[in-house]
């Protein structure tokens, strides 16, 4: 591995990792929105993989911009996370709470997307890189959206869940 000496080349490392990252959601999300059960969680599934396709798309631009290739890096934590998303499609579980583990694993990546973004967004701010801090900015907009929308999914299931549970636990 080359020695990062400069904020300009920690900014295209950090590039590299988040197209790897956003390229490997690319693969993983049709997976995520075949296995849920509730239609607005498959929903939010199948539209956050038409932006993360975009948000690959922004990752080129930028690499364009700076005259690098995106490419070159594999994200480790990304695979470690869609990894953890694998095994959660695999859990025995009623519908809803295996929805409700599904949006755990969706949100654990959309907040590891974000602190990434926003990382990036620092550096490419710091070496004033205006038009390439915009392309960032909208992409953490985007991300907080779509972690809200797993965030409201999950209020209404948590609702259907306790609700069964609090009928079966009367019920014994």
């Amino acid at each position: 591995m080359a020695k990062i000496k400069t904020t300009r080349e920690l900014l295209v490392h950090e590039l590299k990792d988040l197209y790897s990252a956003e390229t490997q959601l690319v693969k993983a999300l049709p997976k995520m929105a075949k296995a849920a059960h509730h239609p607005d969680l498959k929903a939010g599934f199948t539209n956050h993989l038409a932006e993360t396709k975009v948000h690959v798309e922004r990752l080129q631009q930028v690499a364009d911009i700076l005259e690098v290739t995106p490419r070159g890096l594999t994200c480790k934590a990304m695979k470690g996370l869609i990894e953890e998303g694998g095994e959660t499609i695999e859990e025995d579980a009623e519908p809803s709470l295996k929805d409700l583990a599904l949006i755990t694993a969706a949100q654990k990546v959309e907040h590891y997307e974000i602190s990434g973004y926003g990382s990036i967004r620092a550096l490419s701010q710091a070496l004033g890189l205006t038009d390439v801090t915009a392309l960032f900015e909208q992409t953490i907009q985007e991300e907080g959206i779509a972690d809200k929308t797993l965030g409201s999914v999950a209020k209404v299931l948590l609702k259907e869940v306790t609700k069964k549970e609090s009928a079966t636990t009367a019920a014994v």
